[in-house]
């Protein structure tokens, strides 16, 4: 079941960045060819907190997953995700580091 809503467009995504003001999201860049990453989407469906998620598919969306990396002041990974609030990233991890587990730690005080 799909938990989260794909960011497809640079406006898109700064209307999400402008939104972490209010609540907290988190951010999951996936590369569709990557198997890493397919591990990583995996996790990232299996983080079932109630707050808005979103999903970039970084070869698709290439301007979004770069904008992202400039907004956020962190260099692009795929896979990678983020905990944003207030217009930056709280939390931030890659590969293998992006599991249920540190998504739920990076959000337990939310």
């Amino acid at each position: 079941m799909k938990n989260y809503t794909e960011i497809t467009s640079v406006d898109q995504w700064k209307k999400v960045l402008e939104q972490s003001s209010e609540k907290p999201v988190v951010v999951f860049k996936h590369s569709t060819t990557c198997p890493v990453s397919a591990h990583a989407y995996e996790e990232f469906s299996d983080f079932d907190k109630p707050m808005d998620r979103y999903l970039v598919k970084v070869i698709e969306h290439r301007p979004v997953s770069n904008e992202i990396s400039l907004d956020l002041g962190i260099q692009h990974e795929s896979p990678q995700a983020f905990v944003i609030s207030n217009g930056n990233a709280m939390w931030n991890a890659s590969h293998w580091k992006i599991t249920k587990k540190e998504l739920d730690k990076a959000t337990a005080s939310l």
